[in-house]
């Protein structure tokens, strides 16, 4: 974030990256000024999964940082960001974790899915076994700078799950702009016998 050699993420921007912190939405994790069931943003949205959980806020320096991870092949921002998720975000009571399918076009110009990293690295210090029974059934256009109507209209149908899941779930993924892709994600994997399905990101956009 800082452009300086040396460790991939030195303290001092590890240290700028403002953490979420309570009060926030039980539901979709958006801080408030007190503790709600129901916040404006999913107020009213039939949401498919339990609740959603982010470490940072989606701000310039964490944009820096998820730039540098998915779009220049930086693989081992991985590690930290789940360090950061695991200092903010409280182990899920789920039996497994699985992220987020990349784009087919995307991963293969990438050379990698972030999310995947993301939830192997999780795994790892939350010692929880990971699967991946999701895939996207067709490529997205992309959404950055769509509305938010427009965003969960695009998502809407483009995953679909394969095979068994376990009954509780943590969906894994970088950011959480919308929660159009995390619904999409939770509906399939409840579709094949996923009873709860909770979502955790490294960065929630807030409005």
């Amino acid at each position: 974030m800082c452009d300086r050699p040396g460790r991939a993420l030195c303290e001092r921007c590890r240290g700028e990256l403002i953490r979420l912190s309570p009060p926030v939405c039980e539901r979709c994790g958006s801080p408030g000024a007190w503790p709600v069931r129901r916040c404006p943003e999913c107020s009213g949205r039939r949401l498919a999964f339990a609740r959603a959980s982010a470490a940072v806020i989606y701000d310039s320096r964490a944009k820096a940082f998820v730039r540098s991870w998915k779009e220049h092949g930086r693989r081992r921002l991985a590690i930290e960001a789940a360090s950061l998720v695991a200092e903010v975000v409280a182990r899920p009571e789920v039996d497994a974790l699985t992220h987020v399918p990349g784009d087919p076009e995307r991963a293969w110009k990438r050379g990698v899915v972030p999310p995947r990293g993301l939830a192997v690295a999780l795994g790892d210090l939350w010692d929880l076994p990971t699967c991946e029974p999701l895939r996207r059934s067709r490529s997205l256009p992309r959404q950055r700078g769509l509305a938010l109507a427009e965003r969960r209209r695009n998502v809407r149908g483009s995953v679909v799950a394969e095979g068994e899941v376990p009954r509780a779930v943590c969906l894994v993924d970088d950011v959480y702009t919308s929660g159009a892709t995390a619904d999409a994600c939770a509906s399939a994997l409840r579709k094949v016998g996923a009873r709860r399905v909770e979502i955790v990101t490294l960065a929630r956009a807030v409005r």
